[in-house]
């Protein structure tokens, strides 16, 4: 790498040698760093910069945060609970929010899977979806799309996952059949209770909405 750096340079080396000006060498490499540069993209070498993805709108009719919500939830992924919660209408952002933080504490556990790879049953990202490589099945296929619109689709991106969880969830009867379609998220009637249990610790008392 030295080497070649240094053959790369060797020609201004030369030019600076026979009395050719700073300003005019330094111009020559910014044209050859520009080149070099189109000359990656172009063959494909280089990703394009992704489009900056539109900032989360919340959904009309939902309950307030309660502090406990404000004080455990990131503000990110508040936002986005917030927000997603308009992909299946009448379904509470708190249900989304408590099921993040069943799942993976919003994004903040290090068990496997969390940010990258899956677990033992085959889950990923920070709502746990599963992705085909173990008895979770592949939900991600059917559910997850770039929904954020930054480029690409990914398990591990709060802004894909999270309104993913709520067409899950939909598709499963919510919210009318809101136990249901939590149970369908993750057999277990235990993991239910829970869920709701965090979903009423989140929502503001007194049933406040926006």
């Amino acid at each position: 790498m030295i080497l070649a750096l240094w053959l790369l340079l060797l020609p201004f080396r030369l030019l600076a040698a026979l009395g050719l000006r700073r300003s005019v060498i330094l111009a020559c490499l910014f044209v050859l760093g520009v080149t070099v540069y189109g000359v990656a993209e172009d063959l494909g070498l280089l990703d394009p910069p992704a489009k900056a993805a539109p900032a989360p709108k919340r959904a009309a009719g939902q309950p307030r945060p309660s502090r406990a919500a404000v004080a455990d939830v990131p503000a990110g992924y508040l936002h986005r609970y917030e927000a997603a919660a308009g992909r299946c209408p009448g379904l509470s952002w708190t249900v989304l929010a408590a099921i993040g933080k069943v799942e993976s504490d919003h994004g903040r556990s290090r068990l496997p899977g969390v940010r990258s790879g899956w677990n033992v049953a085959g889950a990923a990202g920070p709502m746990q979806f599963g992705i085909g490589v173990g008895r979770a099945g592949n939900a991600w296929a059917r559910f997850g799309r770039d929904f954020d619109r930054d480029g690409r689709t990914s398990v591990y991106d709060p802004g894909d996952a999270i309104p993913a969880a709520a067409r899950y969830l939909c598709a499963a009867g919510a919210p009318r059949r809101l136990e249901r379609a939590i149970y369908a998220y993750n057999h277990s009637w235990g993991y239910v209770a829970q869920v709701e249990a965090i979903a009423r610790r989140y929502a503001r008392p007194g049933g406040g909405r926006r």
